[in-house]
């Protein structure tokens, strides 16, 4: 029961935002397994609620501040909410994970950057092409040639080019 055209759902992209951040609590070896099996379904269903009227694969960048995961001497709030579902303080969560963390979880691609200054890493590509609506269907000879060999999926190509 597959759907043609492209796809709505967002459970790629979710499943890699929560097994980044599951994978830097599971580093430290201070939380089980058992844990961390509660602490990614909590996250993975905290997100999809997050997400669900805010996710437009169509304009993969619209929303993308209000889907981007946080933490800058603040907790994210998705994030300690799961943390609560299997008792990790906010003290214990800000000793397992990185102080400056932004994850940015968009319609065919998952990225991170820890630091304010860190390069920006991406964690999930979709190997699918994007929807043609996103670029109205127009991808001349012209524009690829503008675009250059980047890739046109990330956004700041599109802006930088002057």
């Amino acid at each position: 029961s597959h759907r043609r055209g492209p796809r709505a759902d967002m459970v790629p992209e979710i499943a890699a935002a929560v097994g980044f951040v599951s994978g830097l609590l599971r580093t430290r070896g201070c939380v089980s397994e058992q844990q961390l099996q509660i602490f990614s379904g909590a996250l993975r269903e905290a997100l999809t609620e997050h997400y669900k009227h805010h996710w437009f694969p169509e304009k993969p960048f619209k929303g993308s501040g209000y889907r981007c995961i946080r933490i800058n001497h603040r907790m994210d709030p998705i994030i300690s909410k799961a943390a609560g579902h299997i008792g990790l303080s906010l003290a214990q969560l800000y000793q397992l994970l990185p102080r400056e963390l932004t994850l940015w979880v968009d319609p065919y691609e998952v990225s991170y950057r820890i630091g304010e200054d860190g390069s920006i890493c991406v964690l999930y590509e979709a190997t699918a092409s994007k929807p043609p609506s996103s670029y109205g269907g127009m991808l001349t000879c012209k524009n690829q040639m503008m675009l250059g060999r980047s890739s046109p999926s990330k956004n700041y190509i599109m802006t930088v080019s002057s």
